[in-house]
């Protein structure tokens, strides 16, 4: 990353894990909750500030955060992925791009997020894939932030933004990690990937 580069994190954890039984946020893996280890991802990876959109749950979740000021409420958060990054792109302090990571890829670490985090830039539209495949986290250079906001909705979250987009970068991460998202407990990894 350029040292004028400034790289902030929004991690999207406010759904209530329906699938799952419970709110992924707070679901533990290795003694940890999902929503400190995707935290603590994103930090280790470069981005900062950070901030992490909650929902469902939101106050027990809040509670798991090591500074529970960087909680952003969605209060609409049941109408899917695409309130959750609404509200989390509006209440984002200035930086040059934004990476947006989710609550459930826990194989996804700090090496795949700093990957990312380095092409910061007020332009740049990058999300990771693995073995060819789109996934996440995604780039959002802050010159987007506005269209990608006003385009999210449902759980298609930026989805449809990004399907039109023909400078978007896919960066290949399958050397650092699958990917893999959580949606039952029998996801979850018996012990994470190194």
């Amino acid at each position: 990353m350029a040292p004028s580069a400034r790289c902030a994190g929004l991690l999207l954890a406010a759904g209530a894990g329906r699938r799952f039984g419970r709110p992924k946020a707070l679901v533990e893996l290795d003694g940890e909750p999902l929503v400190r280890r995707a935290l603590r991802v994103l930090a280790d990876g470069g981005c900062a500030p950070i901030r992490v959109v909650l929902g469902a749950e939101a106050e027990d979740a809040r509670a798991l955060l090591p500074d529970p000021s960087a909680a952003v409420i969605a209060t609409d958060w049941e109408t899917g992925m695409g309130a959750s990054l609404r509200a989390g792109l509006r209440a984002l302090p200035a930086a040059d791009a934004v990476l947006v990571h989710l609550v459930d890829l826990p194989n996804v670490d700090a090496r795949v997020i700093a990957r990312l985090a380095a092409l910061a830039a007020p332009g740049v539209v990058a999300r990771a894939a693995y073995d060819g495949v789109p996934g996440h986290p995604v780039l959002f250079g802050q010159r987007w932030w506005p269209e990608v906001a006003e385009s999210a909705r449902g759980d298609r979250g930026a989805r449809d933004w990004l399907a039109t987009r023909t400078d978007l970068r896919l960066v290949e991460c399958a050397d650092l990690g699958s990917g893999f998202d959580v949606d039952t407990p029998a996801d979850l990894p018996s012990r994470l990937e190194p």
